[in-house]
């Protein structure tokens, strides 16, 4: 039913700065800078091998505006929430209608490019809070145009997401919506002795969703926390970034076998963020 996740959300004050900020992240240009008109939002999108990351910005009046307003006056600027995407809406709205769940009808979405008028459209499925689960999530399917594509990525910049990281204080009712609702393949679920932690790993479109359980009484039984990229050369992506005047920890070996990492510690606009390489 879901077949990827299909991009992440990202609430930000100004998004020229914010831009500017994530092309020295990144260390590539955005494929798209565009509006919703009616949701009252504009966007900058950068687009990866396996999934696409939205800075999103108020820029008039609508549901999309009050949408982000509320976000940052609660929150602050940082990660609000994930889109899920599917190949067939109409059968997904169909399957989760028959499971008992009040989903919204599938609405239409539209977004256009600021410099070439380019236009893409898509369809939505929001969910009911019991799918959502405390987090800002839908189902989205594209139906028309598409964002260009990078070709070619250096091995200093960031090229696909390797996972991204949510917390949860109900590891098996996660599992209930995300494995037995949404169909995403449970890939790991273990106990990590030395923090006496459950992780979950999901995996779909050659990237991982990390749950990590901690238990508490907070009623949002999950939220999101941070983002894993993977770069060819992280010693590389560490000179470019130092280079940049990005603040950036040490290079040092990961918790996953055979895996190099480092934090990068400023310019994010409050979301955290780790860089990975895989050695061969």
């Amino acid at each position: 039913m879901i077949e990827t996740l299909d991009h992440l959300i990202i609430v930000v004050q100004d998004l020229d700065e914010a831009e500017e900020n994530y092309k020295k992240i990144f260390g590539i240009p955005p494929v798209w800078k565009g509006i919703h008109k009616e949701l009252g939002t504009a966007n900058v999108i950068f687009n990866f091998k396996n999934t696409y990351f939205e800075l999103l910005s108020v820029n008039g009046d609508g549901l999309g505006a009050d949408l982000v307003n509320n976000q940052l006056k609660e929150n602050g600027e940082g990660m609000l929430g994930l889109a899920l995407g599917t190949e067939d809406i109409n059968s997904t709205a169909a399957i989760l209608k028959d499971k008992g769940f009040a989903i919204s009808e599938v609405s239409n979405g539209e977004g256009k490019n600021s410099q070439s008028d380019e236009i893409r459209k898509w369809k939505n499925i929001f969910l009911p809070p019991e799918l959502t689960r405390g987090i800002f999530s839908f189902i989205i399917h594209h139906t028309e145009g598409s964002l260009p594509t990078i070709s070619n990525y250096d091995k200093s910049s960031i090229n696909k997401l390797d996972h991204v990281v949510l917390n949860t204080n109900d590891a098996d009712g996660f599992i209930n919506i995300y494995r037995d609702i949404f169909n995403i393949r449970l890939a790991l679920d273990r106990v990590i002795e030395h923090w006496k932690t459950r992780m979950l790993f999901f995996s779909l479109n050659k990237t991982t969703i990390e749950v990590v359980e901690q238990k508490n009484d907070d009623e949002s039984l999950d939220m999101l926390w941070g983002l894993a990229w993977e770069v060819e050369s992280i010693k590389e992506a560490h000179e470019r970034l130092t280079n940049d005047g990005i603040e950036i920890t040490e290079v040092k070996k990961g918790i996953k076998e055979n895996t190099l990492v480092a934090t990068i510690k400023s310019h994010t606009n409050n979301v955290p963020t780790l860089l990975i390489e895989h050695l061969s």
